[in-house]
């Protein structure tokens, strides 16, 4: 019989919990994902990189609850705005974060510089995930996804900047699009859900005993 971990989760967004859940649930590892405390302080997102945010996340909530916490941080870097928005992508347009804003400040900053075409669109989602335990071991994962922005919102599916983002690994459609058909379809091309599968597949190695089915 399997036996699930349990990890506090860092994010407060209901939808990348929801994401994160799904992409467990599919590649057959049992995770028990504690949502964060109410009373845990905010941590700011200072680090440089994805990397060094995600770990000061699931650092730091270790910290507080003395439980094993996972964390994850994603930018959207579009190579027309000198790689940005990046590391400012949940909060690009400003504080606090607004999803609907970032995405209109993409469009309009490619409107502004006359990128029309797909070619000069070009754009990418990194996801990093992070694993911390109380005993100091920690499993990072990176997962990518390359493919261009969209000149206007399509799809009712997903979140954030999925209305606009086109996977060149899929056949035209954003991942508002494919979410909104099966989110298991954006999960199999997804930044986010290639980062967690390989997660949950270092986890298996470790934790062989939750393992769905075992």
């Amino acid at each position: 019989m399997s036996s699930a971990l349990r990890f506090v989760l860092a994010t407060g967004n209901p939808d990348k919990a929801r994401e994160i859940r799904e992409i467990f649930d599919d590649v057959g590892l049992q995770v028990r994902l504690i949502p964060r405390p109410a009373d845990a302080p905010e941590v700011p997102e200072t680090a440089p990189t994805l990397l060094g945010n995600a770990l000061l996340k699931a650092r730091k909530l270790v910290a507080f609850t003395g439980l094993a916490a996972m964390a994850e941080d994603t930018g959207l870097e579009v190579e027309a705005l000198g790689g940005a928005p990046g590391v400012l992508t949940a909060r690009f347009a400003g504080e606090p974060p607004d999803e609907q804003a970032n995405v209109d400040k993409v469009l309009a900053e490619l409107a502004r510089a006359r990128r029309r075409k797909p070619e000069e669109r070009r754009a990418r989602f990194v996801t990093v995930a992070a694993a911390c335990w109380p005993d100091g071991r920690e499993i990072t994962t990176e997962g990518r996804v390359e493919g261009w922005i969209a000149e206007e919102r399509r799809g009712t599916g997903g979140f954030g900047y999925d209305p606009v983002f086109v996977p060149l690994e899929a056949d035209g459609r954003t991942f508002g699009e494919l979410a909104a058909v099966s989110p298991a379809a954006k999960h199999a091309l997804s930044h986010r859900g290639r980062a967690f599968v390989e997660l949950a597949e270092r986890l298996k190695t470790v934790f062989p005993s939750a393992i769905m089915g075992k």
